[in-house]
């Protein structure tokens, strides 16, 4: 019999979570009620999340572990992750329990009637950040806002990883980011340059419990900014928006153009 489409592709990029991942999946699997698929990204062979999801996938047929290919870090394993998504929606949320799975089916839902890009705020009314470092909290807080403001995005968290996507969206524009978890706010930069609509709504958001954050502030702040300055500017093509953003050459990891990959 053939497997049931899903509505939606979960995407979470894991890096050696061990057995700590199980209560994250745990709650995800009590919460989602759409039709689902759930994709683990790990980096290499020797991540020591995949016997811990390949023990997992023994009870849940939903769940696959899969090795990216494109290259190493959590920009490689979301985009990997994406591609490799077969329902129209794709969701990235963390392997630490940040996130609040039980909006995984509203985020997926906001999609299916017409958003390109469906964000987890912690910064709207209702939202909250629960922990985490001050820096960081604070550097996002105001991308957020004055992006909001003053780019009119379409919601407050630009920067959260927590979204829902298009994945015919994601195809259209691609996706270029390298290095961290930047990708929320290239697609939602994007999504506002091509005029496609932003929709957000309140999260809470709990620092990771157990484990050590592969966050890194001062790396990654040129990628965020690269993407911030993006959002402003007249509304572009997928053309233009692929030119003016840098798309990868054909030396690149992963799908190039809107009639590669999936």
């Amino acid at each position: 019999m053939t497997p049931e489409t899903p509505r939606v592709t979960v995407v979470i990029p894991a890096y050696n979570e061990d057995e700590q991942i199980v209560p994250i999946l745990d709650r995800l699997f009590e919460s989602v009620r759409l039709a689902c698929e759930v994709l683990v990204i790990v980096d290499s062979e020797t991540d020591t999340t995949i016997p811990v999801v390949e023990e997992y996938a023994r009870k849940e047929d939903r769940i696959r572990c899969l090795i990216n290919t494109y290259g190493p870090g959590p920009a490689y394993a979301i985009r990997f992750g994406i591609d490799a998504a077969r329902a129209p929606v794709a969701v990235v949320t963390m392997a630490d329990g940040c996130d609040d799975a039980r909006q995984i089916d509203e985020l997926a839902r906001l999609v299916e009637r017409g958003v390109a890009v469906a964000a987890a705020s912690r910064y709207m009314a209702g939202g909250q950040q629960v922990g985490g470092p001050v820096l960081k909290g604070t550097l996002s807080r105001a991308a957020g806002r004055s992006l909001r403001i003053l780019a009119h995005v379409g919601t407050r968290d630009a920067t959260n990883s927590f979204k829902a996507y298009s994945t015919e969206f994601v195809r259209e524009v691609g996706i270029d980011s390298r290095d961290g978890f930047e990708i929320g706010i290239e697609l939602t930069a994007k999504a506002k340059r091509l005029g496609r609509p932003v929709a957000e709504i309140p999260t809470i958001w709990l620092d990771r419990q157990a484990g050590v954050s592969n966050f890194k502030v001062a790396k990654w702040i040129p990628s965020y900014l690269r993407w911030y300055r993006f959002a402003f500017g007249p509304r572009l093509s997928p053309e233009q928006i692929r030119i003016q953003a840098g798309e990868p050459g054909p030396d690149a990891p992963g799908p190039t153009s809107a009639t590669e990959g999936k």
